[in-house]
């Protein structure tokens, strides 16, 4: 009895650190505020953020890349490789059973010494059939922390599987707001070139007039060719976006025309945004740095699993069968019974430091694992706290270049009258024509900004949020 309280003793000593999470010290709230505009108490958002924008096709590229994106599919085969190791992992603490059946023939030599006896055959055939088991007593522990380990592994995949899923339907996201803004960029474009021709036309009637020198003839075509690069320019790059969404959503050859799509970039709502004082807890809820520190977990599993090879290792084995140098008499009673039982330990006498330096090498991963997590929440902080300055200050800038816009646009109407009128020459024209067309850009440019910064803010925070709990 004391020998198998020795044993039990024994097996419940599990060598290596417990678990223990890393302290990264970050400021309780980001020192951002949220917009003033913003109510104090916001409503959560949903995981699935990018509904809120109200657009039914953004939520069918979005269902179609989570379907069929080869970095979704890539990461799902990973998931599933991950579980399977868990299960060969847990499969260890169970003994293994196996049967085998043999048939053998072998020749003894005559002359051998002591020689065969008168009438013994020197050709011996011989039948067995056996069913065998060995298992290994975690007597260190070396099994569980290979399933702590895999169990870390699994979860790291799973939630490298989600890191996808953010980062795809943010990217997708960005993508289609891109080229919504460049339909309305196209459209300012048109618009421009309509005013350039109606100014050429001017011109060229002016001098025909004797009321213009050809001067601003040449400067009217030269504004009206500057505006058709630019129109082409942003034609190529909405077909290199629209080919990205077609790679992103897994669907070669897909065409958006501007008439198949709802509305301009303007008509797209704004969600909304977390409240002042956001705590930089909600970190926690970053599949990336969850991520990480699954592979912490693991990689801290593996120091007991390397000290757990420096220490003997007890296996327990057993057979039982029958043998017979006939077939028929496998089953002819209990003569042909054979089984054996045994008890192995195998302990390193000698291996010139090899043991220790494996040691030595999963606390140096460890400590790689606790950078890389302190990394990623520090560069998670860092993410949320850039989206709320972006979405903040792309949120104030609207007004302003709305007012700009405005200017802009009454200036070009007051110089065009004045260059019909005789007062004023055609190159405060041409300054008034660049101008609106810039503000006219920029206006768009900066609302697409404001949205982009959004689905930032939205992936940096995991996919969403909730409001912090009020405290009685």
């Amino acid at each position: 009895m004391r020998r198998v309280a020795v044993l039990v003793l024994l097996a419940g000593c599990t060598l290596g650190p417990d678990y223990q999470r890393p302290d990264v010290p970050l400021p309780s709230e980001y020192p951002e505020p949220a917009p003033s505009a913003q109510p104090a108490a916001a409503a959560p958002l949903p995981r699935d953020w990018w509904t809120l924008y109200q657009d039914p096709t953004l939520d069918e590229l979005v269902a179609s890349a989570r379907k069929g994106n080869a970095d979704v599919r890539l990461a799902v085969a990973r998931v599933q490789e991950a579980e399977g190791a868990l299960r060969e992992v847990r499969a260890a603490v169970f003994p293994e059973v196996n049967a085998t059946a043999s048939y053998a023939r072998q020749g003894v030599s005559k002359l051998a010494q002591p020689p065969v006896p008168p009438g013994i055959a020197t050709v011996r055939p011989n039948y067995q059939a056996l069913v065998s088991t060995s298992y290994e007593v975690d007597f260190w522990g070396r099994v569980s922390r290979g399933g702590e380990a895999a169990r870390a592994t699994l979860l790291s995949s799973e939630l490298s599987r989600d890191v996808v899923d953010i980062t795809l339907a943010g990217g997708i996201a960005q993508a289609y707001f891109a080229l919504r803004s460049l339909d309305a960029q196209i459209a300012v474009l048109d618009n421009s070139i309509r005013v350039r021709r109606e100014s050429l036309d001017i011109a060229q009637t002016r001098l025909q007039a004797g009321l213009a020198p050809e001067l601003d003839v040449f400067q009217a075509q030269g504004a009206l060719a500057d505006a058709l690069v630019q129109r082409r320019e942003a034609l190529r790059s909405r077909a290199l976006v629209e080919h990205q969404l077609a790679q992103l959503a897994a669907r070669p050859g897909l065409r958006l025309p501007p008439d198949k799509l709802a509305a301009d970039v303007f008509a797209l709502p704004l969600v909304p945004l977390p409240p002042a004082g956001l705590p930089s807890t909600l970190l926690d809820r970053r599949p990336d740095i969850r991520q990480a520190e699954e592979t912490l977990v693991a990689a801290n599993a593996q120091i007991g699993i390397a000290r757990a090879a420096l220490f003997p290792t007890i296996s327990l084995t057993a057979a039982a069968g029958v043998q017979s140098a006939q077939f028929a008499d496998l089953l002819a009673g209990p003569g042909a019974a054979i089984w054996n039982i045994g008890i192995a330990a195998t302990a390193p006498l000698f291996d010139a430091g090899r043991r220790e330096a494996r040691v030595d090498q999963a606390r140096a991963r460890r400590e790689q694992a606790v950078a890389s997590y302190q990394r990623a929440i520090e560069t998670g902080f860092r993410e949320v706290a850039d989206a709320l300055v972006n979405v903040q200050q792309a949120g104030e800038s609207e007004e302003e270049l709305k007012a700009r816009l405005d200017a802009a646009r009454n200036a070009l109407d007051l110089s065009t009258l004045r260059y019909q009128a005789g007062y004023s020459p055609y190159l405060e024209v041409l300054d008034a024509q660049r101008t609106a067309n810039d503000a006219e850009l920029a206006f768009v440019r900066n609302r697409q900004s404001r949205l982009a910064f959004s689905v930032d803010l939205m992936k940096a925070l995991g996919g969403g949020w909730n409001p912090p709990s009020r405290k009685n």
